[in-house]
């Protein structure tokens, strides 16, 4: 984990002039290698004028990008593909804002370009729940043997603000619209001082993670109250046997 180095320029920046849906600024890119296609998938979000929006980029070498602008109108942001197509259609997991509440849903495409069969699959739940004002997909799903293993956030007012945690829930392999558990608790929360204090205070906010040679260890990248970013460590294995004991079956509930 030594030796990092930051570019001086962003690899991916908004293009207003060509792109009016990024006016305001481009946020959480989410990666997936689609290896259909031999390229890498961006699920970013892109700011206007008129909201929020899920838009789309894909990029062999992440120098030179094929914008396909927004796949999902707003308000809509938190979105990650699938690796791989399911039931020949690729899957975009991702958070549209209603007046019925911010819950995760899926959709699928034939081309990446149009979008349909749209699929409620976690709700935010309501309540004195940790989660019980909106949910959002955080990282780009983890397949294991058991399931899609989804880390999402969850968001909670309270006198202080906002409060942004990690919760765990496992989706279907072959119909990730299906949720088979979800933990009835938060996994990971706001703790440390640069967690807890910062531009937007309490929020730990992951984006991307790697999986280590042994396909089990954990590397969780995520953002510390909109000021720095930092590292978690896991096992995927000890996630999986945390929410069979934790979970609880989510089907029909959607």
């Amino acid at each position: 984990m030594d030796g990092w180095v930051v570019d001086a320029e962003p690899t991916l920046k908004a293009d207003p002039d060509n792109h009016p849906e990024e006016l305001w600024g481009i946020e959480d890119p989410r990666i997936t290698f689609l290896e259909e296609v031999g390229k890498y998938a961006v699920a970013y979000t892109a700011f206007s004028r008129a909201g929020p929006g899920v838009a789309l980029a894909l990029t062999e070498d992440f120098r030179t990008f094929e914008r396909y602008g927004l796949v999902m109108q707003p308000d809509d942001k938190d979105a990650a593909l699938l690796p791989r197509r399911i039931n020949g259609s690729y899957a975009l997991l991702h958070r549209p804002a209603h007046n019925s509440g911010s819950h995760i849903w899926i959709s699928f495409s034939p081309d990446l370009r149009n979008w349909g069969g749209h699929k409620l699959v976690l709700r935010a739940r309501r309540g004195a729940w940790w989660d019980a004002n909106k949910v959002g997909l955080s990282p780009p799903l983890i397949e294991t043997p058991e399931g899609w293993l989804m880390l999402y956030h969850g968001v909670r007012q309270t006198a202080a603000g906002s409060l942004y945690r990690l919760g765990v829930a496992l989706l279907a392999l072959d119909e990730p619209d299906v949720c088979l558990l979800r933990g009835d608790s938060w996994i990971f929360g706001p703790e440390a001082d640069y967690e807890t204090r910062g531009d937007v205070s309490h929020v730990v906010f992951p984006c991307g993670y790697s999986v280590g040679s042994d396909g089990d260890a954990l590397n969780l990248y995520y953002g510390a109250s909109d000021t720095s970013i930092a590292l978690a460590t896991g096992s995927i294995k000890r996630l999986l046997a945390w929410l069979r004991v934790h979970g609880q079956d989510e089907r029909g509930s959607a």
